[in-house]
């Protein structure tokens, strides 16, 4: 990849310029050094997302940033580009961000004060709704749609969960309950549920804190959606967590400082989040300790999923 990287600061301007791999995840992203400052090279993920759906990424970001919210801004290369094609890997360049993450799935929280943080990312939660809902969406805006169809239709964009090969017997039908009933109740409710743009991935790694700001980045499953989902997500990898009631309390109540978010279906949506988890890592069965992983994702679904049984089994709204 050093040699798309080379040829990609070509397109920046940046010929020469140290760079080095800070994060392989879902995309690689190096930090490139240039003249006294720090940018974040992404070099995509190939087949993840098309030309549209990433030149959209990065005009909503830069409209986040002039909302005055702390993201990573779009560098235009030299011909006026946000993206380009080297050596057929889609590469971009942002604005690189100072701080540390939250935490990770592995560490768990980097943070001494878990209730204070926890209410500060809820209010800036709610502002990234709300510059959400202000910014106008530019012609041809291409992002998927985490809507009812998205999350348990019949090909949720993460995939087919309850045909995670690892399910048991049982597992697959209480999933598959999951799934029956989280599209009953979305039917009955999402005309009333708040529904807009989202981040869509607010986990401990795409929260940064530099001193007392908090900070998002990566963009890069965000679409539309439930905004129940984005705090879902950020809850989700709390669940097991000491302090976690207070924490889910903090960040509700940060956010509701902010503007008003109706969540009585937020259980449900914490469910349908941790399926996501379970389609998604089926096509990485492959990778270097997926099979750990998927077992901790079955297990936190299924434990969500038992919480709720009553109410799954008869259909009631959770």
């Amino acid at each position: 990849m050093s040699d798309i990287v080379s040829k990609a600061l070509v397109q920046w301007g940046m010929e020469g310029a140290e760079f080095n791999l800070i994060a392989a995840r879902e995309n690689q992203v190096f930090r490139v050094d240039h003249d006294g400052a720090a940018y974040a090279m992404r070099l995509h993920r190939s087949g993840y997302r098309s030309d549209a759906e990433l030149k959209s990424e990065l005009q909503w970001m830069r409209g986040v940033s002039q909302g005055g919210l702390n993201v990573p801004v779009p560098i235009v290369s030299n011909d006026g580009s946000l993206l380009h094609n080297v050596d057929s890997t889609q590469v971009d360049m942002l604005t690189w961000l100072p701080g540390k993450p939250l935490g990770s799935a592995s560490d768990g929280l980097n943070a001494s004060d878990h209730i204070g943080v926890m209410r500060k990312v809820g209010c800036e939660m709610a502002r990234l709704h709300l510059v959400f809902d202000q910014w106008r969406l530019p012609q041809g805006f291409a992002r998927p749609a985490w809507d009812r169809e998205g999350l348990v239709g019949d090909e949720p964009i993460w995939g087919k969960f309850w045909n995670n090969p690892e399910l048991s017997a049982a597992d697959k039908a209480l999933f598959l309950k999951v799934k029956e009933v989280g599209k009953t109740v979305l039917m009955q409710q999402e005309q009333s549920l708040d529904y807009g743009l989202i981040h869509a991935d607010l986990v401990r790694e795409n929260i940064l804190i530099n001193e007392d700001i908090i900070q998002f980045i990566d963009f890069d499953d965000g679409g539309f959606g439930f905004r129940l989902f984005d705090l879902a997500t950020t809850l989700l990898p709390n669940i097991f967590e000491p302090d976690y009631e207070e924490m889910r309390h903090a960040l509700i109540e940060g956010y509701h400082s902010v503007r008003p978010l109706d969540i009585a279906l937020l259980d449900l949506f914490m469910l349908l989040r941790a399926m996501t988890y379970i389609g998604w890592i089926i096509p990485r069965m492959h990778e270097e300790a997926s099979q750990a992983r998927n077992h901790r994702f079955i297990k936190r679904g299924r434990l969500l999923a038992n919480l709720l049984q009553d109410r799954i089994q008869t259909g009631n709204r959770p």
